[in-house]
């Protein structure tokens, strides 16, 4: 039994690696910066939420993708082509502007 617990939790840790997938529509979406909306229109401001830990703390290099994965797939969604962070990540959330570039 402590085996298959112990079984469990190495593969829940280990399948944090992939919680978000990127959609079709979402790969239309490119993060951007600020001199990039320079000539857009905000079309909404987004917030995307992840798990930060499992078991221990994940890599901020994986939080931060599947946060912009997140955002970007939301933004495709309300017809928004570029994203911009509008906050830092902090405990697996992150705030981001969403726009709608020519």
């Amino acid at each position: 039994m402590k085996n298959q617990i112990l079984l469990y939790a190495v593969t829940l840790l280990f399948s944090g690696c992939a919680f978000v997938e990127l959609s079709d529509q979402g790969a239309l979406v490119k993060q951007g910066t600020e001199e990039d909306i320079v000539n857009c229109e905000l079309v909404a401001e987004v917030s995307s939420q992840t798990k930060d830990k499992i078991l221990i703390d994940r890599s901020d290099t994986s939080v931060r993708g599947e946060l912009a994965v997140l955002a970007r797939n939301k933004a495709a969604e309300m017809g928004a082509n570029v994203i911009v962070p509008s906050t830092a990540p902090d405990g697996g959330v992150q705030g981001f502007k969403a726009y709608l570039c020519s």
